[in-house]
């Protein structure tokens, strides 16, 4: 399973290598293809490790034929937007600035005086909703390699910057870095999806668990509690009823589920009584090394609470299948 990633990793290129040449249609298409040859061969790679044993991805393997759906879907019928193509990210959708400010119109996010907005694209109107509105920014630094959290407090930024400052660019210039240290209450949480159910708020994200992480780290370290709103934008057609999940499978112990859908089209509130329930911390037993390996700050997080309690905190034993990156590809013109 390690070679296999590896391969697919370093297999990686984009189309567009000289720097600021505008990308054709055709090469477009060619990062599509490989983007789907690349989930083709990750879903082997999972039904192989759930055929040996390996629980989590017996227990996951369900949710990349959801997404695998979903991102065909939307690049198929040319729902999908800049960056292309959506496989393994965050998918952006034509129609994500109005779900931005539809979102920005719901009475808890004119009531909150502090949101935590994912930093992916589909995404982006939420955060330059958030500084136009006077509120506290807070976005995940990217991937959490380089730490916990970003803030950008009111007034920091000049409203004629504020689109900047809403990309990860921007975020390095006008945002502080927040560490473990910080207990800011957290008033909203904003989070990007691959599909969601409107009955019971379930939540499939693009595969590597960040939000999950992120929930789990703010509810350890008490910044949110149970009745902190969970919000997610996405476009009508990764709203799913069924088979999410499908007859006899569950979501995992740590996944999030939302309480608010945005779409392009409308709102959606999950009814709280058949609403999943939310994770309350960090399940350190879901966790591999390979993930731990990758986050600094969660291993920061772990050291931390070991010192505390005086006691070692044990990691999930199998392996984990840790999928490819996106495809990168140029905006076209």
């Amino acid at each position: 399973a390690p070679a296999l990633l590896a391969r697919l990793l370093g297999s990686r290129r984009t189309c567009c290598e000289a720097r600021g040449r505008v990308e054709t249609e055709a090469e477009r298409l060619q990062l599509d293809q490989e983007a789907r040859e690349g989930m083709e061969a990750y879903m082997r790679e999972i039904e192989e490790l759930a055929a040996q044993g390996n629980v989590r991805a017996q227990k996951t393997a369900w949710k990349w034929k959801v997404r695998k759906r979903v991102w065909n879907y939307l690049e198929d019928n040319n729902l999908a937007d800049f960056p292309r193509p959506v496989h393994h990210r965050i998918p952006n959708f034509k129609g994500s600035t109005e779900a931005g400010m539809r979102l920005a119109s719901l009475p808890e996010f004119e009531a909150a005086q502090v949101v935590k907005v994912n930093p992916d694209t589909p995404q982006k109107s939420v955060r330059v909703a958030v500084m136009e509105a006077g509120k506290v920014l807070y976005a995940p630094q990217p991937r959490l390699r380089t730490g916990f959290f970003s803030r950008i407090d009111p007034g920091v930024v000049p409203r004629n910057k504020m689109k900047f400052a809403a990309t990860a660019a921007g975020m390095k210039q006008f945002a502080t870095p927040m560490t473990l240290e910080d207990r800011t209450k957290i008033d909203m949480i904003v989070v990007g999806s691959s599909a969601v159910n409107p009955n019971n708020g379930a939540r499939v994200g693009k595969g590597e668990g960040f939000a999950e992480l992120e929930y789990g780290m703010m509810r350890q370290l008490g910044m949110i509690d149970e009745s902190t709103p969970v919000v997610t934008c996405v476009h009508d057609s990764q709203v799913i009823e069924e088979d999410l999940p499908p007859a006899g499978q569950g979501m995992m112990q740590h996944d999030v589920p939302v309480d608010i859908i945005v779409t392009n089209r409308r709102v959606i509130r999950v009814d709280r009584a058949t609403r999943l329930p939310k994770p309350t911390g960090i399940y350190w037993n879901l966790l591999s090394e390979q993930k731990i390996a990758q986050i600094r700050v969660l291993r920061e997080l772990k050291a931390l609470l070991e010192k505390e309690s005086g006691e070692k905190i044990q990691l999930a034993e199998q392996e984990e299948a840790l999928p490819p990156l996106a495809k990168r590809g140029q905006r076209p013109g």
